[in-house]
């Protein structure tokens, strides 16, 4: 099983026809995606990529079926796109769009808060269910069908975590990449509440990075479920210095628990399997399932 995409998802593209929509549109198809159309107002009733165009998420969602969506419309626009298609009732809205004022995303996360609705993003890869859904940016040949449920702050840490997993022969049941804005709608404890919840996924890894306290609440989620599905962890930015933003928006450490050191004890102390460097995963992960 897996959790949030998979074959039978009815997917849909916001911002279809611009050019990042477009390329990774054609590579989702490519992949065997089940992309039912996109949106992009004003161009409805037309063709892209041999799939309708719509003009609303609410026509996709009437005339195609569409349950989720993945978000390549600009900044200054995408917060509404999120609420546009939590209104139309989509179930799973994956935002791949960087740079979403937080003033937006703080509207958004209220607006969502009591729909029936899952955010993945902003400023994510995507979610990937091996050889049923690429719903997202990552590419699709590292991932391969198998046991081990991937969540990550880090995108390029998703495709370098899914290769070792790949290589010890155990392959992805889903990976979710979470994103690295400040808001975000899936939290780390969300997305590894799935995951240990998921009946095939026999393993979890668990990327996180400095700042913010994502990794310390899923690690206390995982301690007091008293699951004994094994969790890989690994926090990246070790030698990030103190106080300085670090390539994600959410990477910067406010006080003494948000450094890579204390998130690391954290975890340890929560029964997580820690590693020290992003090489190690693979191994660790065949070492726990056994």
């Amino acid at each position: 099983m897996s959790v949030l995409v998979d074959k039978n998802s009815k997917i849909i593209v916001q911002g279809f026809t611009g050019s990042e929509g477009t390329f990774h549109a054609e590579q989702m198809i490519d992949y065997g995606t089940n992309i039912v159309g996109g949106v992009t107002p004003g161009k409805g009733g037309t063709e892209h990529l041999g799939k309708p165009v719509f003009n609303t998420v609410s026509d996709a969602v009437e005339k195609a079926g569409a349950d989720t969506t993945i978000i390549f419309v600009p900044p200054a626009f995408a917060g509404d796109a999120i609420m546009e298609a939590a209104d139309a009732g989509i179930k799973v809205i994956i935002t791949i769009t960087e740079g979403i004022p937080v003033a937006d995303m703080i509207k958004v996360s209220n607006y969502i808060q009591n729909r029936d609705c899952r955010l993945i993003g902003p400023n994510c890869p995507g979610v990937i269910t091996p050889e049923e859904a690429k719903v997202g940016i990552m590419p699709g040949f590292v991932f391969k069908k198998g046991k081990v449920g991937i969540v990550s702050k880090s995108g390029t840490l998703t495709y370098e975590a899914a290769d070792q997993v790949v290589k010890q022969g155990l392959g992805i049941t889903t990976a979710i990449g979470i994103g690295g804005d400040p808001i975000i709608g899936t939290t780390t404890k969300d997305a590894v509440e799935l995951l240990v919840n998921d009946p095939e996924t026999e393993c979890v890894v668990m990327i996180g990075e400095i700042g913010g306290q994502l990794e310390a609440e899923a690690a206390q989620w995982y301690k007091e479920s008293g699951s004994k599905k094994p969790v890989v962890g690994f926090i990246a930015g070790e030698t990030a210095p103190a106080g300085r933003t670090m390539g994600h928006a959410g990477a910067i450490v406010g006080g003494s628990e948000d450094t890579a050191q204390a998130k690391k004890k954290i975890l340890k102390d929560s029964g997580i399997h820690v590693v020290d460097s992003p090489a190690e995963i693979g191994k660790k992960v065949a070492e726990v399932i056994g």
